[in-house]
């Protein structure tokens, strides 16, 4: 069934997500969202922005203005960027099994936040939002750690770990969109995907 297609009269739209990421895809395609996958290239350097919200905001912006001069045929861009935070420091996805060590081990046994920045992007208008969700981590034996990094599924992952992966078992709860930490706040997005037509 096409049902945001349907609920947001999305019929005949062109519509392009600005990301590669396999769980956006999904969880669009699991809403009956029909688009094309035309994945941005920005830099995501956190140094050039004024804090971690700004920060998300803006890249997911980026990311659907540079997909926008590529593609201005396109009825609707979708962007999107989620980024790890605790205490100030912005986690990415590690870049080899040393930085993805470091980053469990900092998230064990503490609250860190998780925020993904949306834009809505169409010929008319340009929405540009944010979802902030708490994450707490048990605390992890470096064995724990180890086999963890060993399954692989560390490192295509802001912050080092998929919530609905293997790591589901390492987190003891989240208070806010389950949604966000998986990588796209849905609830968010579709309060601003009905808005446009």
């Amino acid at each position: 069934m096409k049902f945001l297609t349907e609920l947001c009269h999305l019929e005949g739209k062109k519509i392009i997500l600005a990301s590669q990421s396999p769980r956006r895809i999904e969880m669009l395609h699991s809403l009956g969202v029909e688009f094309e996958i035309f994945p941005a290239q920005v830099d995501e350097n956190p140094a050039a922005y004024r804090d971690e919200i700004e920060f998300a905001r803006l890249v997911a912006q980026s990311k659907a203005g540079w997909v926008h001069e590529k593609r201005p045929e396109a009825d609707l861009i979708i962007a999107a960027d989620t980024i790890v935070v605790k205490e100030g420091n912005i986690f990415g996805k590690p870049r080899d099994h040393a930085e993805a060590r470091a980053m469990l081990q900092t998230l064990s046994g503490a609250t860190h936040q998780v925020i993904t920045g949306i834009c809505l992007r169409s010929a008319t208008q340009e929405i540009i939002d944010h979802e902030i969700t708490d994450v707490v981590f048990a605390s992890l034996s470096a064995e724990e750690i180890e086999l963890y990094l060993a399954s692989g599924e560390p490192f295509d992952k802001a912050g080092a770990y998929g919530i609905q992966g293997f790591a589901s078992a390492l987190i003891e709860r989240i208070d806010g969109c389950y949604f966000n930490v998986v990588g796209f706040p849905l609830a968010r997005f579709y309060r601003h995907l009905k808005t446009l037509w």
